[in-house]
């Protein structure tokens, strides 16, 4: 979030987000929840909707299914507006991926606490990230009942939460313009989650999903789709989610893909026992697909051993993964962890600086204690 943010809920002093946040499974940052990775520790390949992180700009809506309307309209459209109620989304053909949700923000503390510069927004560790199975339409078969034109370049899907107030100026709804390539490739407007009703915070009754994108692009709350026969623009493309910084363009440029990540699925400065066999457990992504292999490193990266994976790559998704270790000495120890993806790319010592923090994909040092 940005500084300076509120909203009518933050105001109030009222809680932002629905379903609780035990402090054994979230790290709360005002209107955002980050998931612990210990707290997936034997949870399978999916996220769990009770352990699965929120980003909200304001606070989760509660909206009446029986009212709620999708308004797709623009010069990209060949006829005037159309509307789909809830039901008449459920009637179309659905589809079921399995994709991550992240921030793009996800990794933003390290920048500081690692590389020593300082950066503006949610200070989220690793935990901005949940992977679910999501059931709905394809966006593509949307578009196409409600007449889609061949000259439409851009899609901008907005959510139904309250104005986005920033340094007192009033933004509007939360939107985000997509090209119309990749809203006709494999974007979903998901109405299940993890085989239940989607949940409140996660953007009952319909959300889009975007796999491989940064998480602003899966408007949560889906009420209304511009279509347009030329590019559109928001604040959330323009004044945020930016890469700006020495070695980028002085207008910035725009944040779309994710990049490689990798996490233990244990809290920072655990404990083990000397001499004794332990198993770290782990899982790594990439926007760019399937992961490829991934490295562990139980002293400071001074020499790498591959992980065994211990599932299937997803696409869109993660690959988990294990490493056994017997620490023979006690004393403090650095554990990290590197992945490369199917396109060559991997995590790399030192990440770029921008100013907001986006995109950290370096390799993440995980400090823990053998007594």
């Amino acid at each position: 979030m940005a500084v300076g943010a509120t909203s009518t809920a933050q105001a109030a002093g009222a809680s932002t987000i629905v379903k609780p946040l035990p402090p054994e499974l979230f790290e709360v940052y005002g209107t955002n929840a980050e998931t612990r990775w210990e707290a997936l520790s034997g949870q399978g390949h999916l996220t769990p909707i009770d352990r699965f992180f929120v980003r909200n700009h304001t606070a989760t809506p509660a909206i009446d299914v029986n009212t709620w309307r999708l308004r797709l309209f623009g010069t990209g459209l060949r006829r005037g507006p159309v509307e789909f109620g809830y039901r008449d989304l459920r009637s179309l053909p659905s589809e079921t991926i399995t994709a991550a949700v992240e921030c793009a923000g996800n990794g933003r503390s390290f920048y500081t606490s690692q590389q020593g510069q300082q950066v503006a927004g949610t200070p989220w560790k690793l935990g901005a990230i949940g992977v679910a199975r999501w059931r709905g339409v394809r966006l593509s078969t949307v578009l196409a009942k409600a007449g889609l034109s061949r000259r439409a370049v851009d899609v901008q899907p907005s959510g139904l939460d309250a104005d986005y107030v920033t340094g007192g100026v009033n933004l509007g709804k939360v939107r985000r313009p997509l090209p119309i390539g990749k809203a006709l490739d494999d974007v979903l407007i998901a109405y299940e989650m993890n085989g239940q009703q989607l949940p409140p915070d996660h953007g009952y009754p319909a959300r889009l999903v975007v796999p491989s994108w940064i998480g602003i692009a899966s408007i949560k709350w889906l009420g209304e789709i511009e279509v347009s026969e030329t590019p559109l623009a928001s604040p959330w493309n323009t004044q945020f989610y930016r890469l700006v910084g020495p070695t980028y363009p002085a207008e910035g440029t725009v944040v779309g893909k994710q990049v490689v990540k990798s996490a233990f699925e244990l809290p920072r400065d655990a404990v083990f026992q000397t001499g004794e066999r332990h198993v770290l457990r782990g899982r790594s992504w990439s926007g760019n697909g399937r992961i490829r292999n991934v490295d562990v490193s139980v002293d400071g990266g001074h020499r790498w051993h591959p992980a065994r994976p211990t599932g299937t790559a997803d696409k869109h998704g993660w690959l988990q993964w294990e490493f056994p270790w017997r620490p023979k000495e006690p004393g403090a120890y650095t554990l990290r962890a590197r992945a490369t993806d199917f396109t060559g790319a991997t995590q790399p010592e030192v990440t770029p600086y921008n100013t907001q923090g986006y995109l950290f994909d370096g390799i993440v040092q995980h400090p823990v204690t053998v007594v």
